[in-house]
């Protein structure tokens, strides 16, 4: 279990990140990569991830030897040149510490790059941020603008929470099972882990392809960033927009599938399942939607029901036939 110890101060500083971590990302898509869980419905994922990636990514693999990675990589920069920007500046002698640390218990000694990078070699910097720059681009390029629409969700749903019932319910309902006792927030951990708070507040940063445990980064002086599990919990598959596509540009692409999805009445939960996403995801955009005239919402007994209006089908209809 972890512990996370709130100040009142914390607790007024909770935020949440405005846009992915390309960096933080990356890095979750790799832990999901070489994990075993969820073997059936990540399987071909993984091995079509594997076999796809390029020589210039493979000295990657030097920096977890044993499955624990550097915290210098924990960069939440939402700019993978930003971040990388930020690596380079971390102090040589916290590199040195850090990769000191991982290859304490490695099975095997640092490859050459490795123990160039130790020696703050330009040259090891240079395979380094090369090695990122391919992986970004095979990994998480072809799905990354799914990316940054599950986390304009995420973002709306967790804003419209906090609005209606206040931090303390947003934080739990953000992570399945965790509760608040008192000033202390109860997380599912495989570990047992006290993270005592100190007025820095803390970052929430959803992550779209890790679905196990939330990862905790704490530094003194800085937030405490969160990293949870979010999104639909399946493979991401890349998402085809047409550019020629103005109600996607005005409404973005999953209140337009949303909205033409609505040829007949649809349940939240019918939406949710047809766009893979969660319930109160469905129910953030139909409020939007709803607020610009183009559905409406009744409830039949437990279920809420969404129906386009006149104008709602006037402008789904023109977005397709132009």
């Amino acid at each position: 279990m972890l512990r996370i110890h709130f100040t009142a101060a914390d607790f007024a500083r909770v935020r949440f990140a405005p846009r992915p971590a390309p960096l933080i990302e990356l890095n979750t898509a790799f832990m999901k990569a070489t994990s075993t869980d969820d073997p059936l419905l990540y399987a071909r994922w993984r091995q079509r991830l594997l076999r796809s990636l390029p020589p210039t990514v493979l000295p990657l693999r030097a920096l977890a030897p044993a499955g624990n990675a550097p915290v210098f990589l924990d960069t939440y920069n939402d700019s993978l040149t930003d971040a990388l920007e930020s690596i380079r500046a971390t102090h040589p002698t916290a590199i040195r510490s850090e990769l000191q640390r991982i290859y304490a218990s490695a099975p095997h000694p640092p490859p050459p790059w490795i123990r160039a990078l130790h020696q703050n070699d330009p040259g090891s910097w240079h395979l380094f941020e090369q090695a990122q720059h391919a992986a970004f681009e095979t990994v998480l390029r072809p799905v990354w603008p799914l990316i940054q629409d599950l986390h304009r969700d995420e973002f709306t749903r967790h804003a419209l929470t906090t609005a209606e019932h206040g931090t303390a319910h947003a934080l739990t309902h953000l992570v399945p099972n965790s509760r608040l006792r008192d000033n202390t927030w109860e997380v599912p951990s495989p570990k047992d882990q006290h993270i005592t708070l100190t007025g820095q507040g803390v970052l929430l940063h959803p992550t779209f392809h890790w679905t196990s445990h939330p990862l905790a980064a704490h530094h003194p002086d800085h937030p405490l960033h969160l990293t949870y599990p979010a999104g639909p919990h399946l493979p991401l598959q890349p998402t085809t927009k047409s550019p020629h596509d103005p109600l996607t540009a005005a409404l973005g692409p999953t209140r337009t599938q949303l909205l033409r999805l609505l040829t007949t009445p649809h349940t939240t939960t019918a939406l949710a399942r047809s766009l893979n996403v969660s319930a109160p995801t469905i129910s953030a955009h139909t409020t939007a939607l709803r607020a610009a005239g183009l559905l409406t919402t009744t409830r039949a007994g437990r279920s809420v029901i969404h129906e386009r209006t006149a104008l709602g089908t006037l402008l789904a209809h023109r977005g397709t036939s132009i």
